[in-house]
């Protein structure tokens, strides 16, 4: 689907680095795609074509600039302009689902026929769904070959190709250079761990989000450093553990990402899980912009320039800390969360001292003895009934289930409650419009002061904030707690 000039011809001349991703050009002179920031000399107008993704320029016969990298954007937000469907299709192809399964079994997922999930990719991204996943993993396989020294077969694998031969093919095709030319490129040394740099749209609020993070930590598993600016956690995949650490820039509107993991092939998914944990495809001006027509989030945001929600690792971990956090302050929870690691968890001996332990899996917790530790009866019996269902896979947290469904079905479980449901969706399944309506700051911060809405009266409120209702979320948050800190 191309996109009219005239709409982004501001932003194509300044290089405005908050479109990145936003739009590519595909220039009809060179046959050539690039990102908006790309610094070569600006073509004319009447010689290029806009894309709203990069699928769609490839799709389209562009070849990518080797000098902008569109492999370094920070992608295309999935949910701006478009239906749930495509939204939630976007996400689960970025997860892999096209790796191995089809068009149709992603379609069937979504409870629609794959023609018409083939139609809304075409009207709505520009590019079929075949196409944005290959896309997807030639970009991803480009930034491995610019950024690290990962030897070509291991990216090959890593990218999701399933054959060398398909990979070099794909490469030559697109590049007019094998796999093996373009890494003559590399300038950077060889480093032990793999390092790779993923960019956002600024502004970014990334100082509160490590605040978030840091108040509510889980000792041993996780660790912030106010003094160089960085998270880092250990992670367990496919029975390997290992660590990453996520490094923020005063100066530069990327992220630097240091994986230490000894399966290469699980890169991508790493990658895109650090991705959605900082919400880096988000847009935060076109999000500001619509909270413009609410009085309230209107002064917010300007307030709070690069709101972004906080995601997760893992489900079933921010789900465990949810259920510990109910009646009691943030401290304690996190007080057991940590004797939880450290009793149940794998212990980790890493490169980082503070890491020490693996969150435990479901299966281990669902046989676990939680008593003697603190938690309380009724919590415990939610956290075990959790992760029995979780080991069972009757509850999963891959974004396929709406928000709404994902809700009800939590909320089955005794000892789960729709605050903690929603929390969970807001910070697990990553929807935009997550909205944790009963609980109590938000009723307070949303109403005028010394007044608490119900919570039927806050979904009233809200119905204008939609689809961002997570966002507004987070806004208000922030909004209460500095309020009380004027107070004080």
């Amino acid at each position: 689907m191309l996109l009219n000039t005239d709409e982004y011809e501001d932003a194509r001349q300044s290089r405005d680095p908050r479109f990145d991703g936003r739009f590519f050009i595909g220039v009809l002179t060179t046959g050539i795609y690039c990102r908006p920031i790309c610094r070569v000399r600006i073509p004319k107008k009447e010689n290029i074509q806009l894309y709203r993704s990069a699928a769609g320029a490839a799709e389209a016969g562009f070849r990518p600039c080797l000098r902008c990298r569109p492999e370094s954007s920070p992608g295309t937000p999935a949910w701006i302009g478009t239906p749930y469907k495509v939204s939630r299709a976007l996400q689960l192809i970025a997860k892999g689902s096209l790796d191995e399964g089809s068009v149709e079994t992603l379609a069937a997922q979504l409870s629609i026929g794959p023609r018409q999930l083939t139609r809304l990719f075409q009207q709505h991204v520009g590019a079929s769904p075949i196409a944005v996943a290959q896309t997807q993993r030639l970009h991803f396989a480009k930034k491995l070959i610019d950024e690290t020294r990962l030897p070509l077969s291991e990216i090959c694998f890593a990218a999701g190709f399933g054959s060398v031969r398909r990979f070099n093919a794909v490469f030559q095709n697109t590049y007019g250079r094998s796999p093996k030319e373009l890494r003559k490129r590399k300038k950077a040394d060889r480093s032990e761990a793999i390092e790779v740099k993923l960019s956002y749209r600024p502004p970014l609020d990334w100082k509160a989000m490590l605040a978030y993070l840091e108040y509510r930590k889980i000792p041993g598993v996780e660790y912030i450093d106010f003094d160089t600016n960085t998270y880092s956690r250990t992670i367990f995949l496919d029975g390997k553990a290992g660590d990453i650490q996520v490094k923020f820039s005063e100066q530069e509107n990327f992220i630097t990402l240091k994986i230490n993991f000894p399966d290469t092939r699980h890169l991508f998914h790493i990658v895109e899980k650090v991705r959605l944990l900082f919400d880096l495809k988000a847009d935060s001006e076109e999000i500001e912009k619509f909270f413009k027509q609410d009085k309230l989030l209107k002064k917010v945001a300007k307030k709070n320039p690069g709101t972004r929600v906080t995601g997760c690792w893992d489900g079933f971990e921010v789900t465990v800390r949810a259920i510990l956090g109910q009646q009691v302050t943030v401290k304690a929870a996190t007080t057991l969360a940590g004797r939880v690691a450290t009793k149940y968890g794998q212990a980790y001996a890493g490169s980082i001292p503070e890491l020490t332990h693996i969150f435990p899996a479901a299966k281990k917790i669902a046989t676990a003895d939680l008593d003697g530790m603190g938690i309380v009866g009724q919590r415990i019996q939610a956290i075990k009934t959790v992760a029995d269902k979780i080991a069972k896979k009757e509850i999963v947290f891959d974004g396929i289930l709406e928000t709404e469904d994902f809700v009800k079905s939590i909320c089955e479980i005794k000892g789960i409650g729709e605050w903690t449901a929603y929390y969970v969706a807001l910070r697990v399944l990553n929807d935009p419009n997550a909205f944790p309506y009963s609980d109590l700051i938000l009723r307070r911060a949303a109403a005028p002061p010394g007044v608490t809405l119900t919570p039927k009266k806050l979904l009233e409120r809200a119905e204008v904030w939609k689809p961002w209702r997570a966002y507004a979320v987070i806004l208000l948050w922030k909004h209460y707690q500095q309020e009380m800190k004027n107070k004080k």
